[in-house]
């Protein structure tokens, strides 16, 4: 089966749930008009005796009004509303998963009085895998039809696209809220709660490994999207604690974090300079969307429980040094000293 049919009947399959989606088929259409319009303008009597053209192989010309006028700000259009989409809906499902207290007593009076008190689990783990899935395939769907853009395109604008894309932090499978996802299935299949009833609709594919003692998540999403996220903070050169995810897509411990974007940890990160940069990357203002993952600390904290509490009690004590010194300088800001 073609992959433009497998994914419209995944899309359609999807409809009750109202997820948006790439237009493949119209892209595809996009794609084949300007094709046409090509060949015809190589087979113009202008150009048949220029052998430069004739050898192109109908490929487009750049600039090119249809592509550059439709194809690109409707593919950009369109994977910006996917992404956001992916995002909202994975971090609720996070927000219902990770509730406490009186928040989580509510939604479960909430479930109790529409009648899912019992189907409320098995629904959460559901929908994190199908947003796992619907994730995979739209990733996919963006790939191939750039493939074909290639095809016709002097790839170097597609080149342009692709880190267009990047920088404006759009590609689905660096999204940290898949990560976050990722996590939240290895916890619920190593918990005694999954391994009772539920299990069968977890994700399968994903691990946390560790290779020299450094960890990282193993995830083999499909046949042909493979991931492979680091979890060695690039700072510390140990394992993340407290992991946080920058804007750039790089995941550090929060403290370490907070040391490279020169703010305390009682100001955190949100406080940090626009000119702040990414000390791998270098990318300026990448501070202020940073997200803690959540799922992930849980993750960590239960695979590694020695390195853990070791690591606890020596930034408690960090956090404790840096609150104090925080008070005590607003207390003399206040009178003056």
């Amino acid at each position: 089966m073609k992959f433009c049919k497998k994914y419209e009947e995944y899309m359609q399959s999807q409809d009750q749930k109202k997820l948006p989606g790439v237009g493949f088929k119209n892209l595809k259409k996009i794609l084949k008009r300007c094709r046409r319009e090509t060949t015809q303008l190589q087979n113009s009597p202008l150009l048949l005796n220029d052998s430069a053209h004739h050898n192109s192989h109908a490929r487009c010309l750049h600039p090119c009004p249809v592509c550059d006028g439709s194809f690109f700000p409707s593919l950009m259009k369109e994977m910006s509303v996917v992404v956001g989409c992916f995002n909202e809906r994975a971090q609720k499902v996070l927000d219902v998963h990770l509730a406490t207290g009186f928040h989580k007593y509510f939604m479960w009076c909430k479930a109790k009085l529409h009648g899912q008190g019992n189907q409320n689990h098995h629904s959460l783990i559901q929908e994190g895998k199908d947003l796992v899935g619907y994730a995979v395939i739209n990733a996919i769907a963006m790939r191939k039809i750039l493939k074909k853009y290639d095809k016709i395109h002097d790839s170097k604008q597609g080149q342009a696209f692709r880190s267009q894309v990047q920088s404006m932090h759009m590609e689905l499978l660096q999204s940290p809220w898949l990560c976050e996802l990722i996590a939240f299935h290895i916890n619920l299949r190593e918990s005694k709660k999954a391994l009772r009833k539920g299990s069968e609709i977890l994700l399968e594919g994903c691990s946390l490994v560790f290779n020299d003692g450094k960890p990282s998540l193993s995830c083999e999403l499909s046949d042909t999207v493979k991931l492979e996220i680091d979890l060695t903070c690039s700072i510390c050169l140990d394992t993340v604690f407290d992991p946080v995810y920058l804007s750039c897509g790089h995941i550090f411990c929060f403290m370490c974090a907070c040391k490279s974007g020169s703010v305390t940890i009682v100001d955190g990160l949100k406080a940090t300079a626009p000119t702040a940069k990414c000390p791998l990357c270098r990318e300026a203002g990448v501070y202020n969307g940073s997200l803690h993952l959540d799922e992930l600390n849980i993750l960590l904290s239960r695979r590694c429980p020695e390195y853990w509490e070791e690591r606890l009690q020596s930034e408690r004590a960090e956090r404790i040094r840096q609150t104090k010194e925080h008070w005590e300088s607003q207390s003399r800001a206040f009178l003056g000293i």
